[in-house]
């Protein structure tokens, strides 16, 4: 017989969202940072492109 989860706690909740955001931040600085690179053309990047 199918039981109901228990319900979790918000406190537990706080911390797993926080860590998705870190991860999304450090995501997002990284592109930020490489974007940056790119436009003042001084990245070190394998795929950098010459015009």
């Amino acid at each position: 017989m199918a039981v109901p989860k228990k319900r979790t706690s918000i406190s537990k909740k706080r911390i797993r969202k926080n860590i998705w955001k870190g991860k999304a931040y450090g995501a997002a600085l990284k592109a930020f940072s490489l974007a940056k690179s790119l436009s003042t053309r001084s990245s070190k990047s394998s795929f950098l492109y010459d015009k």
